[in-house]
């Protein structure tokens, strides 16, 4: 059940120790109504694929000999109201600094066209809960943006699969710690729509 997605798992989950600290990182890939997911309290390379739990969009777990991660709710939210084929979800330092500020992360590099025009904030709900999926799903939809920032907590991305969700979240976690470092000598300017429409224009035509 879900072989190559659980295969996946198993192999991206190692990046995420290179993203947030501790055990606190999670990321899944869907298929149909369904997604595999890592397990929860365990580390990054600590199971196999057969360990993977594989969850229906109605969180319920169908598969895995492991429980998944305690932010089903999140991901399921997710994959019930938006485009998304992969999901991750990190407190990597500066996304997780700008989310402790409550700002969102605003046009200031023409990268930020990988996710949306802007990184939206979600309001603070307690992990893993029903609250905390709806706040994040409404913003993310909201913005029309493939991530995320969650107040007082972390980021999640997403992608068509799990290779994009994390090289977008790379995107985020550097843009913000540009973001906040030019914030320390002036006020950054942002991109136009303009300017961020011409961006989009050319990433189209170079099938990005």
């Amino acid at each position: 059940m879900l072989a190559r997605e659980r295969v996946a798992v198993t192999e991206y989950a190692p990046t995420l120790a290179e993203l947030t600290p501790g055990r606190t990182g999670n990321l899944s890939v869907r298929r149909g109504d369904q997604f595999a997911a890592t397990p929860t309290g365990v580390p990054y390379d600590g199971f196999d694929p057969a360990d993977v739990p594989v969850v229906d969009l109605d969180g319920e777990v169908v598969a895995g000999e492991m429980a998944p991660t305690s932010e089903v709710p999140m991901h399921t939210g997710i994959y019930r109201r938006l485009d998304a084929g992969a999901i991750v979800h990190t407190h990597s330092t500066w996304a997780t600094t700008l989310a402790v500020l409550g700002e969102e992360l605003p046009p200031v590099h023409y990268m930020i066209t990988a996710v949306g025009r802007r990184v939206p904030v979600a309001g603070y709900a307690p992990y893993g809960t029903d609250d905390l999926a709806e706040l994040v799903v409404d913003e993310m939809a909201d913005a029309d943006s493939r991530a995320c920032l969650l107040a007082h907590h972390g980021l999640v991305v997403t992608g068509e699969d799990l290779a994009a969700a994390v090289e977008n979240t790379y995107v985020v976690e550097n843009l913000c710690r540009v973001y906040l470092q030019a914030r320390q000598h002036g006020t950054p300017d942002e991109l136009s729509a303009e300017q961020l429409a011409a961006v989009e224009e050319q990433f189209e035509s170079y099938g990005q």
